[in-house]
């Protein structure tokens, strides 16, 4: 039985973890809250104190919420970067910018470790399903390659640049905001008019919409389900914030996605960052004067 390290034991994270276990790893996993670290010990993995315990098993994954969360796992004595051993590998499958992918890259080549980003897209049933499909890059996505297998329905290599998944990953985000914005727009407009929001996203998802996307996300919006949150509105603001930021330094203009990084920050304002990031569409009916 292989070790390996996992770092972040979130919605995502927990899964991922027991799938890697049930795919024959000893797992040591550090959560922050030790308390996931300890219920995950009693399913049949070990918890580590520290993230540089998971890291000192050469082969770590890290699951966590943000750029700083990355960061401060990373860094430090207690860190990634100090406990991976030479010849090790550090798999970051979070949702974080380019451009710590790539200072991250270069840090482990400095000492002699590698590399990859390998950030998802799925919710946690299909992290808990496997049924996640994985961006991968950086000098480690060969190496990487059994692991991610086992966690997801399809992996898909974009090079050398770690940056490069990344890229992928918050383009991907961006879509399906975007989406998400039009299809609000849309069923408040046939509510206002008397058609059923329902009716109108059956049409849409069974025929020149007919993906997951409309499908799932159409059918939430149309019944204004957005609670429990299978992805948080916070996390999707901070996402769109990632994604405009990107195109800032790639001076590439995207009016959509400011549109839909306003859309998402005005709805945390109004107290609904716990919800899904399909409550985005509750602003557009509330300015549709469909709701108080």
């Amino acid at each position: 039985m292989k070790a390996l390290g996992f770092i972040g034991l979130g919605n995502m994270g927990f899964p991922m973890a027991r799938n890697l276990r049930d795919a024959g790893f000893e797992v040591v996993a550090f959560n922050r809250t030790r308390a996931r670290a300890e219920r995950f010990a009693t399913e049949g993995g070990r918890a580590g104190e520290r993230p540089g315990d998971a890291a000192a098993t050469g082969f770590v994954v890290s699951m966590v919420a943000d750029d700083r969360a990355l960061e401060e796992v990373a860094h430090g004595a207690d860190g990634i970067l100090e406990n991976l051993p030479s010849g090790g590998i550090h798999v970051s499958m979070s949702t974080v910018s380019p451009a710590l992918s790539r200072r991250l890259s270069a840090l482990h080549r400095e000492r002699g470790t590698d590399y990859a980003a390998a950030p998802v897209f799925g919710r946690p049933d299909a992290a808990e399903a496997r049924k996640l499909w994985i961006c991968a890059a950086g000098p480690g996505r060969a190496r990487a390659r059994s692991v991610l297998e086992a966690l997801g329905q399809g992996v898909f290599d974009f090079g050398e640049d770690a940056g490069a998944a990344n890229v992928v990953k918050l383009s991907g985000n961006f879509l399906i905001a975007a989406a998400m914005e039009a299809m609000a727009e849309a069923f408040a407009l046939c509510e206002k008019n008397g058609v059923s929001r329902e009716a109108a996203a059956d049409l849409f998802a069974s025929t020149f919409f007919s993906c997951p996307i409309y499908r799932n996300y159409g059918a939430a919006i149309a019944a204004e389900r957005y609670s429990p949150a299978g992805f948080r509105l916070a996390l999707g603001a901070k996402d769109l914030g990632l994604v405009l930021a990107a195109a800032r330094e790639s001076a590439v203009p995207m009016p959509a996605a400011s549109l839909v990084h306003d859309r998402l920050l005005a709805s945390a304002g109004r107290g609904r960052s716990d919800l899904d990031w399909a409550g985005l569409a509750l602003s557009v009916s509330e300015e549709a004067g469909l709701r108080k």
